[in-house]
């Protein structure tokens, strides 16, 4: 049996390396310009989503076993606490998660490995919303 995901670097070379994950954030971004159920969470991002786009590749690239290159670039993270400006609630992270899931169908994945992606980058949404909530009163 080869690797699985989550292991070393295995997701992030069946996302495709930074190539791929570049993709997958330029779709993810371009679903949250176009999706009516995105408008609201679209409207927390600056106009330009330059920086945003690459914050999330960077940070995909480490989540998914790759280059830590958010830390080599931004500094350290910790999901919650860097969304803790923003109040996010369940709505806007069922809409953050429907533009990843839009984007992630868009890519070449095998079926297997988009839905273990999906279900992996439902752990940090929840935690965003659960951090917020207690932080917000949301």
């Amino acid at each position: 049996m080869g690797e699985r995901y989550g292991e070393g670097d295995a997701s992030y070379r069946t996302a495709g390396g930074l190539d791929g994950l570049r993709r997958l954030v330029d779709d993810f971004y371009r679903f949250l310009d176009e999706l009516p159920e995105a408008a609201e969470l679209r409207a927390l991002h600056p106009e330009s989503l330059e920086a945003s786009r690459d914050k999330l590749t960077c940070f995909l690239s480490g989540w998914l076993g790759g280059p830590r290159l958010f830390a080599e670039k931004y500094g350290s993270i910790a999901i919650p606490s860097f969304h803790a400006r923003w109040p996010i609630d369940g709505h806007q992270a069922e809409a953050w998660l429907t533009c990843m899931a839009r984007a992630i169908a868009s890519q070449d994945y095998a079926p297997e490995f988009a839905d273990y992606l999906l279900a992996q980058l439902r752990v940090p949404a929840q935690r965003i919303v659960q951090a917020s909530a207690a932080r917000h009163g949301c």
